[in-house]
């Protein structure tokens, strides 16, 4: 933290000038400080209660004037004084006297003491060391009440302890969440409070043998309140390292793994702590996953398993990592560039390697190789790198599509003044990597789009460049929004709008704010919203084996991004209450259209190699020769053409779509719960041949 400081303010407190207050006067114009002068006990208090200064020098030789020590008390019991350094001037003591204690002027409030000299330059230096010494201390301080300040008023638990765990302080949310009182908890052990028996036998060994070691811990613990109760807890300990390289305190940082089983805890947390606001727990909803799959475990840490949740792997995603996933285009590239830098002959070599690579047809399509095999490795990549099109014998499964309300059931839209003060004080940070957008499903009901749609499409300025009305805007978001599926697990419109988030996100970055034109970044923002609407909560494979109305009519390609992408244009035109398009020319709205679908059909998982080697290939590797050329200055790797500027739009709106491994570990684990549950949901006889 930057301590800012000014000019250091020193009051000088005597009756009468004479050369020691000359000599003090004389020094903190050479130190370079402010200085005030008052000659009564009432002035010096006035004086200081307007100025605030840092050093007070009060004379206390002679008693006659005032009582030096009393001017002290009277300072010392005003709140400014608490960082102000106290300073008495005694008089010299003669060698046949005793020198007297300084308790009493410590008990008066007085920081020092000075002998009286009036050399300028013995003044000067006494200041210096006051300066150097208890004044920064004090700032240091005054900084720590900002601090406090901003942890007592975070949502998150907070414990900070001795490095032999002594309590020393707690924050308001530490207080609600384990139900006891700051004055039950500072001063006393932790070894001392109740622990719950649901850990693992080793696991505060585990922890305390890392954190000795000046090293961060995180992962699953489980605490006991004080009513008895068990909670888990998300929990991250940080050293603080201090004087002498040695650890001096603790930092315990603890968030609420919601579960099934918190989620009581959670509800009783907040109705003791009178919080009403929202009638949903705070965010996350954990729910027992598929428990019978062969390779599928919770995510979770039932019972903290590990000493950290980032450590855990499993033997078919070990196995994706072993997989060699290469496209035929990039070889050529590779050989090319290998080519140019050899002898003739290998060029003539090479470019008989390049035309056997170029008689293929499908140049962009990966190939897939894996050293053992694996049946579920195989089946998870495959599903995601095949259009899942299986022959399955005497199965009559049809999909039925589910019919959703209109808009025209929905209740009148809000207007973005009447956002209530919860959700207001949420959206503040949505510009952040980190913005919980579980908290916002909780306080919205399960209705995030709309509310985020309308901070966000507002801050791009989307209704001015569509020249649409907020209320046709609104009117908008929620026919998309009704058009989610509140029932999916994982592609509702948290998801819609958690991509939304981050393709806004994307948008902020001066990379790509250089790249494209407002055009783009409003299609880039309407296909994140509408991008899985109406997603029956089952893979493309499934649609496909399944034989559903929606695979037949999309001849098995693309089905679901497809669907997507023209009920999101049906929807729109069908009325004009909420058509964004109606006050744009027909070429825009062509351009624009085009635009959203294919960002749409991008996100489709089959064609996924082939836009990433694009890409890499058109746009990273190009960028990358011109940075290391030094040649950086112009367009790099032509950025702003027509077709690299689409490969951008649909690189960003991919990673969008699947950047929440990336978000803080509590929201990677929520998503990764979430997605597991739909996608085991299906039924095994039509997802797996």
């Amino acid at each position: 933290m930057r301590l800012t400081q000014d000019p250091i303010q020193v009051l000088l407190i005597f009756a009468k000038e004479d050369s020691q207050s000359d000599g003090f006067w004389w020094a903190c114009d050479r130190a370079g400080y402010r200085c005030n002068i008052a000659r009564t006990p009432e002035s010096a208090l006035e004086c200081f209660l307007d100025k605030h200064h840092e050093i007070i020098v009060i004379d206390h030789r002679q008693t006659r004037n005032f009582d030096a020590e009393a001017v002290c008390r009277s300072i010392r019991a005003t709140n400014p004084s608490e960082h102000t350094v106290i300073l008495a001037v005694v008089s010299q003591v003669s060698d046949d006297h005793e020198e007297a204690s300084v308790l009493p002027l410590l008990h008066a409030g007085f920081n020092r003491r000075f002998m009286e000299n009036s050399s300028i330059i013995a003044c000067y230096n006494e200041l210096l060391q006051i300066e150097h010494g208890e004044v920064r201390s004090q700032f240091k301080l005054r900084a720590c009440n900002s601090v406090f300040t901003a942890l007592d008023h975070c949502h998150e638990a907070i414990e900070i302890t001795s490095d032999d765990h002594v309590i020393q302080y707690v924050n308001p949310a530490f207080e609600r969440m384990m139900g006891y009182r700051k004055g039950e908890l500072l001063g006393k052990e932790l070894a001392d409070l109740p622990k719950s028996d649901k850990n693992r036998a080793d696991l505060l060994d585990t922890i305390n043998t890392c954190i000795k070691k000046g090293k961060e811990w995180q992962g699953v613990y489980y605490a006991r309140r004080k009513s008895g109760d068990s909670i888990q807890q998300h929990v991250k300990i940080t050293p603080v390292i201090g004087q002498g390289g040695k650890i001096r305190h603790f930092v315990s940082l603890k968030k609420l793994c919601c579960t099934t089983d918190n989620n009581k805890q959670i509800h009783k947390i907040h109705r003791d702590s009178g919080d009403n606001s929202q009638t949903e727990p705070h965010s996350f909803r954990y729910r027992n996953r598929r428990k019978e799959s062969i390779d599928v475990r919770s995510i979770s840490s039932r019972g903290s398993d590990a000493p950290s949740l980032q450590n855990r792997r499993y033997p078919s995603m070990a196995r994706i990592h072993s997989m060699t996933i290469e496209a035929p285009i990039t070889k050529v590239i590779n050989i090319i560039n290998a080519a140019q830098e050899n002898s003739p002959v290998t060029v003539a070599e090479a470019l008989d390697r390049v035309l056997e690579i170029l008689r293929t047809t499908e140049l962009y399509s990966p190939q897939l190789g894996t050293k053992d095999e694996d049946p579920h490795t195989s089946d998870l990549v495959g599903g995601l790198m095949t259009d899942g099109l299986r022959r399955l014998s005497g199965n009559e499964y049809v999909f039925t599509k589910n019919v959703h309300q209109s808009h025209s059931h929905l209740a009148m839209p809000i207007t973005i003044n009447d956002v209530p003060p919860s959700i207001a004080q949420l959206l503040d940070n949505e510009e952040s990597w980190d913005f919980n957008i579980f908290e916002l499903e909780a306080v919205t009901h399960k209705r995030p789009l709309v509310y985020l749609g309308l901070k966000v499409f507002s801050r791009f300025g989307v209704c001015e460049f569509l020249n649409c009305s907020e209320a046709t805007l609104r009117a908008w978001l929620q026919v998309i929004e009704a058009n989610y599926h509140s029932s999916n697990a994982y592609h509702n419109s948290t998801h819609a709008a958690d991509v939304l988030h981050a393709t806004a996100f994307f948008l902020g970055k001066e990379r790509v704010k250089g790249s494209l034109d407002q055009l783009d970044e409003v299609a880039a923002l309407i296909a994140a919203t509408v991008h899985d609407v109406d997603h029956p909560g089952r893979t493309n494979s499934f649609l496909c084996n399944a034989g559903s109305e929606l695979a037949v009519l999309y001849n098995d390609t693309a089905v679901l991004e497809s669907h997507h992408t023209a009920l999101a244009f049906q929807l729109t035109v069908k009325d004009t209450k909420c058509n964004i398009f109606k006050n744009i020319d027909r070429n825009h709205y062509r351009t624009l259209r085009q635009a959203i679908i294919d960002m749409v059909l991008a996100t489709e998982m089959t064609k996924h190699f082939e836009h990433v080697n694009k890409f890499v290939n058109s746009i990273n590797k190009p960028m990358a020769a011109e940075i290391e050329g030094g040649d950086c200055e112009r367009n790099p790797a032509g950025k702003n053409f027509p077709e690299n500027q689409m490969l951008i739009k649909r690189m960003m709106i991919k990673c969008a779509d699947v950047a929440n491994p990336c978000r803080p570990l509590d929201l990677c684990i929520e998503w990764a719960g979430r997605i597991s549950e739909e996608y085991f949901a299906q039924p095994l006889h039509i997802c797996q041949p």
